[in-house]
């Protein structure tokens, strides 16, 4: 019993298509003319009596491209048609850089005064808040949970700044932190942060450090916490470098003689 082969078979080359280098000529011709189509190629069989011939493209601004004219042959057929006739870049050729996405490629330095910086209704960072209380008691109860806005801070959201604060400057991997006496949950200078996210973060208010105005986590840690102090005086003085009170002190005279 014969193994079944799972490898895709090559089409095999028809002779007839392959051999009409001329008919394919004139169809990249006919496209782009005479004066951008230049050296044969090769040619590369797609399917059953269909392959593509390759031509060099002269066009200027097109470097590396080349004329793709694929020729079809039909069932006892003497003559080939040409199927279509497309410029394609070849291995050499100069392409634009991947697209990537608006929001992928912003970064916050790019943000300026007046510049804006949109989002869609269905960013997931936001979900829709609470909003038109008529009710006078509620609105103020509202206000205070900061409940009245149109939009706030998803699950995700939340989750995404939270591993963001959490790996950057003001977490707990770094080297300040590491070697910091205390932790900033413990810091009389930490502000924890209202709702869910005060429960690993605050935002330190210690204007002598670098961490001032800034969110940092419970874990942070700097040589700025609340519990640093300076080392008492001892109160037994040192003994003097020179003792002046034994002796006297008298200035030598130098000898001109």
């Amino acid at each position: 019993m014969s193994r079944t082969s799972t490898r895709t078979r090559a089409p095999k080359v028809d002779a007839v298509a392959a051999n009409a280098v001329d008919e394919a000529r004139a169809g990249a011709v006919e496209v782009g003319g005479p004066d951008a189509v230049g050296d044969h190629l090769g040619h590369v069989a797609e399917a059953e009596r269909v392959v593509t011939h390759y031509f060099e493209c002269l066009q200027p601004g097109y470097v590396g491209w080349r004329w793709a004219v694929t020729l079809v042959r039909a069932a006892r057929a003497r003559s080939v048609t040409v199927n279509e006739c497309v410029l394609l870049p070849g291995s050499d050729a100069v392409l634009a850089p991947p697209w990537v996405p608006w929001e992928d490629r912003v970064t916050p330095d790019d943000l300026g005064p007046g510049d804006l910086l949109p989002v869609t209704d269905e960013d997931p960072r936001l979900e829709p808040g609470y909003t038109g209380f008529a009710d006078a008691d509620t609105a103020d109860v509202v206000d205070e949970l900061g409940l009245g806005r149109v939009w706030v801070l998803s699950r995700e959201g939340r989750s995404d700044a939270a591993a963001r604060w959490f790996e950057g400057d003001g977490g707990p991997h770094t080297e300040i932190a590491k070697a910091a006496p205390g932790s900033c949950a413990t810091c009389g200078f930490a502000v924890p942060l209202a709702g869910s996210l005060g429960q690993a973060f605050g935002v330190c208010t210690n204007e002598r450090t670098p961490f001032d105005g800034k969110v940092v986590a419970h874990d942070h840690g700097c040589g700025g916490h609340s519990d640093v102090r300076l080392p008492a005086p001892a109160d037994d003085a040192g003994e003097p470098v020179v003792d002046t009170l034994a002796h006297e002190l008298v200035p030598m005279e130098l000898d001109h003689a």
